[in-house]
């Protein structure tokens, strides 16, 4: 598997840094950039990238069955709102039944790349916060029963 290059403490740092110093009274004015992540953060979104990140194209019940759990409402809500945000493009051919297939986008294969280093830094990281949950939740537990 290819390294995707993370940037370094201090290079995050610095961008952190930027971040707060654009800002007026000390408070980050996001909005746009914190829109775009709350939309394509979500666990259907994800998911949905990933399955078209791997099989480059597929028809609508192939995505529903490639993602466990969603259901036919969500997947549709989703899709359009990757194609909203130009993720994905979703190709309509004019035949009955209607076949409607999905494609990444040079947007979205950027997008991927990133999601790819979180998905990385989760897999390495999951028993670690997989023990300190563990271990908070008891604590939580034992605070509550006194």
């Amino acid at each position: 598997m290819d390294t995707i290059k993370v940037p370094s403490a201090s290079q995050s740092e610095k961008k952190i840094k930027d971040f707060f110093e654009t800002a007026s009274a000390g408070r980050i004015k996001l909005c746009p950039v914190r829109d775009i992540l709350h939309t394509l953060s979500d666990k259907w979104s994800i998911m949905v990238m990933l399955s078209l990140g791997h099989h480059k194209m597929l028809r609508f019940n192939e995505l529903k069955n490639n993602i466990e759990g969603i259901s036919q409402k969500m997947l549709t809500v989703t899709v359009r709102t990757l194609e909203l945000h130009g993720l994905i493009v979703r190709k309509v051919y004019a035949q009955i039944p209607p076949k409607v297939e999905y494609t990444i986008t040079q947007l979205g294969q950027e997008f991927l790349q990133h999601l790819v280093v979180m998905l990385d830094w989760a897999c390495i990281n999951m028993e670690t916060i997989s023990r300190v949950k563990k271990k908070k939740m008891r604590e939580g537990m034992k605070t509550s029963a006194a």
